[in-house]
């Protein structure tokens, strides 16, 4: 399906950012730089640390990109407690993350950057997730053997910790997994 006369270009590694965009049925490339500073001003406020990050990674590819073609750049982050959940540093990190997210509520916040050469448009989507209490044992289960690592807040909700610790979603499902996908949609019938 085509909704936009761009071509479409995704830029993240992401293997769930990749199967959202697939989902739309849409053609698209993926295109990546390596180590783009994902570091941000200590004073933003944390609800728009998503939003500055989608529009840094874009930032880094608009040199590159050519006029026929559009740029999807997005971020995730975990806020609990007015506290930022990135991407853990290592195993004993997702665990220390796992604990703290445990029996509680927390958002989930999405940043997207659609850019092209003339113009840019930036948004983010919010869900918030409410987790059962996890062991100890569950929560090194869950990090031994899927090694959430790449993931903000050390938790992908499509795999097992989703099946047996989130209790609720308010909001996007497809936001938790990484993009909004059905807002990206909208945005990209509507980027001209």
């Amino acid at each position: 399906m085509q909704i936009t006369n761009y071509k479409i270009i995704l830029a993240s590694n992401s293997p769930r950012r990749k199967e959202l965009l697939s989902g739309l049925d849409i053609e698209y490339e993926i295109r990546t730089l390596p180590n783009i500073d994902e570091s941000y001003p200590e004073t933003l406020p944390h609800i728009q640390v998503a939003e500055f990050l989608a529009e840094k990674k874009a930032a880094a590819y608009l040199p590159v990109l050519k006029d026929d073609e559009l740029l999807i750049t997005a971020d995730t982050i975990v806020l609990l407690n007015n506290e930022i959940y990135g991407k853990p540093v290592d195993t004993a990190d997702a665990k220390r993350m796992l604990r703290c997210l445990s029996g509680q509520t927390h958002l989930v916040i999405t940043g997207v950057c659609l850019a092209s050469t003339a113009k840019q448009t930036i948004f983010s989507d919010t869900a918030k997730v409410t987790f059962s209490h996890l062991s100890d044992e569950e929560i090194d289960y869950y990090v031994e053997k899927y090694r959430p690592l790449d993931k903000a807040g050390a938790y992908g909700v499509q795999e097992w910790i989703g099946y047996v610790a989130v209790e609720r979603i308010e909001g996007s499902y497809f936001n938790v997994m990484g993009l909004p996908i059905c807002r990206v949609y909208e945005e990209l019938k509507n980027f001209s």
